[in-house]
C-alpha cells in the first residue's frame, strides 16, 4: 500500500481508538501498538492500566485513558491478579466518537463496545491460553485455594473471551498458529498478518560465533527453559540464559554447581546485542503464539533451534535458517542439536528470512487490511440492484 493510500485512510478515519489490556512492562504486543500509533499518529489509547514512568518516553504527549481499576492499590505492579476485573474495565470506555476502533487482544481488548457505525479491527496475538489450555498453566505456583478456585474463574474467563469474540468486524491473527487457535475457539476466520520486529536494528550485528548456546527472553513455566538446561545438562553443551520471570529461580536452582550453564537473567540492549553476534545458536524450546525473538536472533543471521510448534515453526526454515524439534522433550531436542552441529548455515540466507517481519511491512499490510473491511463493510450496506 503506498504512502499516498495509507494518507488517504487516515483522512478517512479522522478519530481512532486503539485498545490495549495494559501498559505497563513492554512486550512484543505493545510493539503492535507503537506501529498501530505510526499508522494512525492521531489515535487515542484505551488500557486498564498505564505505568506512566515506564511508557511516558515512547508515548510522549499521546492521549491515553486508562480505566478506573488504574486507580487500584498497586495495579501497575499486580496487574495479572486483576485479570477477572478487566472484562468490566474494558466493557466501561465509552467509544462512540470513534470512526474505527483498533483492539490489540490477548484477553478482553476485543470487547470493547462500539457504536453501531464504528469499524471494529481486532489484532489477536491469541485467544486466552489460560483460558483455554489447561496445560499451559503447568510449573505455575497456584497454592491450594488457588486450585480450588481457578475452574470457576477460567470458565467465566471463557465465557467473557467467547462474548467478546463475536464484537469485531474483522479478526486478524498474528500467525497461521493463532488464526488455528480462532477457529478452534471462537469459530470464526481471520487473516493473518505477523507482527513487526525492528530486524533493521539487528541486521547491523556482525556475527562473532562462539561455543555457546543462548536462551533468550522472559523466563516463565510454559517457555520450557528447563528443557534447554536438562537438555545441555546431559550433553555437556555451554548454555547462557538471559532473562528475567518468575520462573528464574528455579531455574537457578537446577543450575546450580554445573559450570557449563550460566543464568546470566537481565540484560540491557548492548548486552543482548552482545549475546546475539557470539551465540552459537538460539535454543527456542517452548510453543509460542508468534515468537519475536527467533526473528530478531535471524536478523542477526544467527541460527535458531526450535520447537516445531506455533509462530516459530512459521518463521524458522528447517535446515535453512536453523533446525526444528517435533517434540518438547530432552532426546529430541539432543537429537536437534546433534543435527545443528552436523549441518551448516548460510548467514545471509539467516538474515534475508528476517527481512520478511520488518516494521514496514506490518503498517503496510494492517493499513490494506482496514481498508479492505472498509470497503466490504460499505458493499454490504448498499442495497442489491
Amino acid at each position: 500500500m503506498s504512502d499516498e493510500a495509507i494518507e488517504a485512510l487516515r483522512r478517512r478515519f479522522r478519530r481512532v481508538a486503539i485498545v490495549h489490556e495494559w501498559l505497563t512492562i513492554p512486550g512484543g504486543s505493545e510493539q503492535v501498538v507503537l506501529e498501530l500509533l505510526a499508522l494512525f499518529p492521531e489515535a487515542e489509547i484505551f488500557t486498564t492500566v498505564y505505568d506512566v514512568d515506564r511508557w511516558q518516553g515512547a508515548l510522549g504527549a499521546q492521549t491515553v485513558h486508562a480505566s478506573w481499576l488504574d486507580r487500584a492499590p498497586r495495579a501497575r505492579s499486580s496487574y495479572r491478579l486483576l485479570l477477572p476485573l478487566m472484562h468490566g474495565a474494558i466493557r466501561s470506555f465509552d467509544l462512540s466518537g470513534f470512526d474505527l476502533v483498533i483492539s490489540s487482544n490477548h484477553a478482553f481488548a476485543k470487547n470493547a463496545r462500539t457504536a453501531a457505525g464504528t469499524l471494529h479491527v481486532c489484532y489477536c496475538h491469541t485467544p486466552m491460553r489460560y483460558a483455554w489450555e489447561p496445560g499451559f498453566l503447568e510449573g505455575e505456583r497456584i497454592g491450594r485455594i488457588g486450585r480450588t478456585l481457578i475452574g470457576p474463574i477460567l470458565a467465566t474467563l471463557r465465557r467473557w473471551d467467547l462474548d467478546g469474540a463475536k464484537n469485531p468486524d474483522l479478526l486478524v491473527a498474528n500467525s497461521e498458529h493463532v488464526a488455528a487457535r480462532i477457529e478452534r475457539f471462537y469459530g470464526r476466520h481471520a487473516l493473518v498478518v505477523n507482527p513487526p520486529v525492528d530486524v533493521d536494528h539487528f541486521l547491523e550485528l556482525e556475527r562473532k560465533p562462539e561455543d555457546f548456546y543462548l536462551v533468550f527472553g522472559r523466563v516463565v513455566p510454559y517457555k520450557r527453559v528447563d528443557l534447554a538446561v536438562q537438555a545441555c545438562l546431559r550433553s555437556g553443551r555451554r548454555l547462557k540464559i538471559a532473562g528475567d520471570g518468575r520462573a528464574l529461580k528455579s531455574i537457578r536452582r537446577i543450575c546450580r554447581g554445573h559450570r557449563n550453564i550460566e543464568v546470566i537473567g537481565h540484560v540491557d540492549e548492548r548486552q543482548r546485542d552482545e549475546l546475539f553476534a557470539r551465540a552459537r545458536a538460539l535454543i527456542f524450546p517452548g510453543e509460542e503464539d508468534f515468537g519475536i525473538v527467533p526473528v530478531e536472533a535471524q536478523a542477526a543471521g544467527m541460527p535458531v533451534v526450535a520447537f516445531n510448534c506455533g509462530g516459530a515453526s512459521e518463521s524458522v526454515l528447517d535446515e535453512v535458517t536453523g533446525i526444528l524439534f517435533p517434540r518438547q522433550d530432552q532426546d529430541c531436542l539432543q537429537e536437534a542439536l546433534d543435527r545443528f552441529e552436523a549441518s551448516t548455515f548460510n548467514e545471509q540466507a539467516i538474515r534475508e528470512r528476517a527481512k520478511a517481519f520488518g516494521r514496514k511491512r506490518f503498517r503496510t499490510q494492517m493499513a490494506k487490511v482496514i481498508e479492505d473491511a472498509a470497503e466490504a463493510r460499505l458493499s454490504a450496506r448498499q442495497p442489491a440492484p
